[in-house]
């Protein structure tokens, strides 16, 4: 059994601020330890990349897959919100308003990410409790 069949997976830029944050913030949500994560920098995660044919190089949003299923930006982040501790479910709401409205929002947060949130030098490295969390 492949760990995306047992787990969502939430792929994510592994030296931006704001991206590491994010994975804090779903961690502590992540009641019914329903996700695993990769930075998309790491070897573990270029498998994963090359086994649905997405761009190796590609870190401009959050990558949720879910089984067979990927889903990008807003969609992924709704899909994210929907699956955390309440109140977050109530997120999902948002999934009304169509994707040509959200993900430029989302692409324009994206781009300016590093600007306002800064960057790390290398990877995130999880705490010892954090480790079975992580691919």
């Amino acid at each position: 059994m492949r760990i995306q069949d047992k787990y969502d997976i939430i792929l994510f830029d592994g030296v931006c601020n704001l991206c590491n944050n994010a994975v804090d913030f779903v961690i502590r949500r992540d009641k019914y330890d329903r996700f695993k994560f990769g930075a998309l920098q790491d070897k573990a995660t270029k498998s994963i990349l090359k086994e649905y044919k997405i761009n190796q190089n590609y870190i401009d949003s959050i990558i949720l897959i879910r089984g067979n299923q990927v889903f990008y930006k807003s969609k992924a982040a709704l899909e994210i919100a929907r699956n955390l501790g309440s109140p977050w479910p109530a997120m999902y709401i948002f999934s009304i308003v169509p994707a040509f409205i959200r993900d430029p929002v989302y692409d324009w947060i994206a781009r300016n990410r590093y600007r306002w949130f800064g960057k790390k030098e290398t990877c995130r490295i999880p705490s010892a409790k954090e480790k079975q969390k992580f691919l």
